[in-house]
């Protein structure tokens, strides 16, 4: 069966180049940063001004293309690959994860690994661990989201919170068509975004590379779905 679209199809988004959530966070820093100038109080100025100018930065949403096939495999947000190994699902059906660490310096706004039609959100989790925690992995306030491809294989993309995240962005609803590589939320500050794959794809990076949202080629589905 070819990769295409699906009815219905999900409206990419956030599209801006920053995030709108950037400035209820930096309209008051900068804000204050000014009224301290303003009260003869410049280093204490100068640095809410520079949380403020952080988190527009942190919330910078770039346009990312990909260029491969319908096997192909994009990662779903940037920063350094924190794992690369065969794991069970909480089904016990076995695959492929691989884990993505975000720091608060990387973009964070999550993009689809591959082309499909969501099939499940599955939220779950209690804490917020650091995203570098193992036992973050299960225990965090996390989102699962599955995708199901026009091959039929079921890719699951997880948003896991960290030590600082505190809230999980997911616009697309069930039955919905994603595109690879389509914006579709994102996690405020520091945390970690997870891949299930198909047992049989093949990892196209290893633990420690980082990889760009949307622009790096994670991993390759099986030939043949299983």
């Amino acid at each position: 069966m070819p990769d295409g679209p699906r009815e219905p199809v999900f409206a990419e988004r956030p599209t801006a180049l920053v995030v709108p959530d950037a400035w209820a966070f930096a309209a008051p820093l900068t804000l204050a940063g000014g009224l301290a100038i303003g009260l003869d109080a410049p280093w204490i100025g100068a640095a809410l001004a520079g949380l403020g100018a952080f988190c527009v930065l942190f919330f910078r949403n770039p346009v990312r293309s990909f260029a491969g096939d319908e096997r192909d495999v994009v990662a779903p947000a940037d920063g350094r690959v924190l794992a690369v190994d065969e794991l069970e699902d909480e089904r016990g059906a076995k695959g492929l994860r691989i884990g993505i660490f975000l720091s608060v310096f990387d973009v964070h706004v999550n993009r689809a690994p591959v082309a499909g039609r969501v099939v499940a959100l599955e939220r779950g989790g209690t804490r917020f661990l650091a995203a570098f925690d193992p036992r973050g992995e299960r225990e965090n306030v996390r989102l699962a989201m599955t995708l199901e491809t026009a091959r039929g294989e079921r890719v699951v993309v997880t948003q896991i919170t960290g030590l600082i995240a505190r809230r999980i962005v997911c616009h697309p609803k069930v039955g919905e068509w994603l595109a690879r590589g389509t914006r579709y939320g994102l996690i405020r500050f520091g945390s970690r975004t997870d891949v299930w794959l198909p047992l049989g794809a093949e990892a196209c990076v290893k633990r420690g590379d980082r990889v760009r949202g949307g622009a790096t080629r994670l991993a390759r589905l099986p030939e043949a779905p299983r």
